[in-house]
């Protein structure tokens, strides 16, 4: 009889809280649509480890071997990257280059917080592991801080995961903050020349190459996410896909999400360096977006044609939720003013660009 109420008895305020935290994380995606197809997975997995005994998150726990053998081994990451490269279009990217350089500069949110988690005692790997927060990037996030700060990638992986889904929260303040209102009414180019169909092709082949050569590392998620985009541009593996945009990203986006959720165990979560990770990784997503705009609004004092500064902030790679909100803040200021093609640019390039950061900060360090 004593069986039936020890998970009664075994009940904490730890508990309460993260179960407060994980009902949270589902009300925000079902009530305001804050991406749920991640904050859902997250949030009941974090109710389900913080059930006292809970034989799910247990040694034989379904949780437990989902983590293990899909996170541990950076099985999941490199399975969404496939998905999320059959899913971009570097179109307005080859279209107009330029918007590279707004990718690289929205990744200074890495660098930055680096150097503060240093300057609050982490180590080396553990800052870096914690930086990469700054990259905007949930499966980069997790493969770094799996070969850096394996002990801290419970709290790392929530902090990417939940900020992506916040993004629409964390950025337009800050977009309005550093922008004038005539700037953020810049038009959108009519009429860009769209890159031929050969370019697309050999795009994500090349990448791939002069990647692997400078950071072979970066072969497993550039690879990955290349591969994803092949299968898209050579418009000849139509199901393969398609397969990899929705049954593939679906199932693993679900099986991530909840194996995330499941880590959030009140006992290991509820500590000073979760909480100061999760406020460093905050300011990281922060400064990711200032770093983007103010880069874009220096870029237009050499530039004879003006581009809205908005789409800097859409150079960090949350894809594709940067650049959704950078096209909705400009249709607030100019209904006619669709930013959508040019943001989307940036913010491939943001992908790009922290997968490769994220790379050379492995290779110097391994």
């Amino acid at each position: 009889m004593d069986a039936l109420f020890e998970g009664i008895t075994a009940f904490t305020t730890g508990h309460l809280a993260m179960l407060l935290v994980g009902g949270l994380l589902i009300y925000l995606g079902i009530t305001h649509k804050y991406e749920p197809l991640l904050l859902l997975p997250i949030g009941f997995g974090a109710i389900l480890a913080n059930i006292p005994l809970s034989v799910a998150t247990g040694p034989d726990g379904w949780l437990t071997q989902i983590y293990q053998y899909g996170i541990l081994n950076e099985l999941f990451p490199i399975l969404l990257f496939v998905g999320i490269g059959a899913m971009m279009d570097f179109g307005p990217l080859l279209a107009r280059p330029v918007t590279v350089f707004y990718g690289a500069a929205a990744q200074i949110g890495i660098f930055v917080t680096i150097m503060l988690a240093l300057a609050l005692d982490f180590s080396l790997h553990e800052a870096v592991s914690i930086g990469i927060i700054g990259a905007a990037d949930g499966p980069t996030s997790i493969y770094v801080s799996t070969q850096l700060a394996p002990h801290y990638l419970p709290a790392i992986s929530v902090a990417a995961y939940s900020y992506m889904a916040l993004v629409p929260l964390i950025q337009p303040p800050i977009i309005r903050a550093l922008t004038l209102p005539q700037e953020r009414r810049i038009p959108a180019p009519r009429g860009e020349r769209k890159p031929p169909r050969i370019v697309r092709i050999l795009f994500p082949i090349v990448v791939t190459i002069l990647a692997g050569i400078i950071t072979p590392v970066s072969t497993e998620l550039i690879g990955a996410l290349m591969f994803g985009n092949l299968l898209r541009e050579s418009k000849v593996t139509e199901r393969l896909s398609a397969t990899a945009q929705n049954e593939l990203s679906n199932l693993v986006t679900l099986l991530l999400g909840v194996a995330i959720g499941s880590t959030m165990q009140a006992q290991v979560f509820l500590t000073r360096d979760t909480l100061m990770i999760l406020g460093i990784g905050l300011i990281a997503f922060a400064l990711d977006t200032v770093g983007g705009v103010l880069f874009a609004r220096l870029l237009n004092r050499f530039l004879l044609t003006p581009i809205n500064p908005m789409v800097g902030a859409a150079g960090i790679s949350a894809f594709p939720m940067s650049a959704r909100v950078v096209n909705r803040l400009g249709l607030e200021e100019d209904p006619a003013n669709f930013l959508l093609m040019q943001a989307a640019g940036a913010n491939v390039a943001g992908q790009l660009g922290s997968v490769v950061a994220g790379s050379v900060l492995i290779t110097l360090l391994l």
